[in-house]
């Protein structure tokens, strides 16, 4: 049975102000979160485990943020057939472009679904449209925010309108 659980990964705990971005939006969608840090470089083993068994888990997709050279998300994917969601990490080396490369250039046959640098609320928001695939409860949450946003912007227009109109 493929639930509402997304796991979120992080390769340093110093990533959580981005990656709590990921675990509210799948919060405000009603979806069940658990997050961890785990490195592809300095905890490989724990890491290759975890997405071995992330299925049989209860997991129904998998977020995985790194920075620099970001194989997190690569390791995560390489070992499991769940969807795996990469978010690339702002670093102070090449401000986050390091890791975008890192986590979108992936070999044939091992795909990560990438979003942008410190995109965490998009992957967040990706995963949700994961599981609304199969679930109209998430499906309607997910058309209600996209109204909201709409109206959001059209709020917006109308009182830019009236800036101008003068």
């Amino acid at each position: 049975m493929w639930e509402k659980k997304v796991a979120v990964i992080m390769g340093s705990d110093s990533d959580w102000p981005v990656v709590k971005g990921a675990v509210d939006t799948l919060k405000s969608f009603g979806i069940a979160v658990e997050a961890h840090v785990m490195s592809a470089h300095r905890t490989p083993e724990e890491a290759c485990q975890f997405a071995s068994s992330a299925r049989e888990n209860g997991f129904s997709a998998i977020i995985a943020a790194a920075g620099k050279a970001a194989h997190l998300a690569g390791v995560l994917a390489a070992h499991t057939t769940l969807p795996v969601i990469g978010i690339p990490i702002r670093s102070s080396t090449l401000d986050g472009l390091d890791a975008l490369l890192a986590t979108v250039q992936m070999p044939s046959g091992i795909p990560v679904a990438t979003v942008a640098i410190d995109g965490a609320a998009n992957a967040g928001i990706l995963a949700a449209q994961m599981i609304a695939i199969s679930d109209m409860e998430i499906a309607g949450k997910l058309q209600a925010r996209k109204k909201a946003m709409r109206e959001e912007v059209l709020k917006k227009d109308q009182k830019l309108q009236e800036q101008i109109q003068g």
